[in-house]
């Protein structure tokens, strides 16, 4: 695994939706691709270092690119979801400051996230729900308030939401009588989770 290079942009490109960078490194051209907004910050004949997530497909490597660790860091929990590949991925950090990316995805923003180009309601809805427990911890060193939709517990929340899910409630109906239900603060001391999905049944009921 390459986490990062460090070589000098000696050529950046935009084809179709895509930009690319050749970074000379060691005498060596390695072509990565990078989210277009970074491309006009890129200093080109200057000494650079990019963090890079390598991905293979049909036996061919290809390298994504970012200014920051923590873009690649996010690049890369985001392609784990159903439904989101590398495009899309790029698409989201493209479109979307990292805060506001994160406190999206937190926040169940469906509306933010479909801003970004191929990110359709479904897609934007797994991501919340997939990701939203994961990123809790790095979304409050953001300095962003802290999601306050969230169950305390990560396994309870977890297991609370797959029983609902199978149940054949959508993800945004869970999402909401999740965050309705985590303002009880008796509830949210209740480390049971059929109490919670009883409740949840009966909220979304109503």
């Amino acid at each position: 695994m390459i986490s990062y290079l460090r070589g000098v942009p000696i050529e950046a490109k935009v084809i179709g939706n895509r930009a690319v960078v050749i970074l000379e490194v060691n005498s060596l051209g390695y072509e990565v691709q990078m989210p277009p907004r970074m491309i006009p910050m890129l200093p080109l004949g200057e000494s650079l270092q990019v963090f890079t997530h390598v991905q293979m497909r049909e036996e061919q490597p290809y390298l994504y690119g970012f200014t920051k660790a923590i873009e690649r860091d996010l690049f890369r929990q985001l392609i784990t979801v159903s439904g989101v590949g590398a495009q899309v991925a790029i698409a989201l950090i493209d479109s979307l400051e990292i805060e506001q990316l994160v406190e999206a995805i937190v926040t169940n923003n469906i509306k933010i996230l479909t801003q970004a180009p191929g990110v359709g309601t479904k897609t934007a809805e797994r991501l919340a729900l997939e990701l939203k427990t994961k990123l809790a911890k790095e979304y409050r060193l953001t300095g962003l308030p802290a999601d306050r939709g969230s169950l305390q517990n990560s396994a309870l929340q977890e297991d609370v939401e797959m029983t609902l899910l199978a149940l054949g409630y959508s993800p945004v109906e869970v999402d909401q009588a999740l965050t309705a239900l985590s303002k009880d603060a008796q509830l949210q001391a209740n480390p049971q989770a059929e109490e919670w999905i009883r409740k949840a049944i009966a909220w979304l009921a109503d």
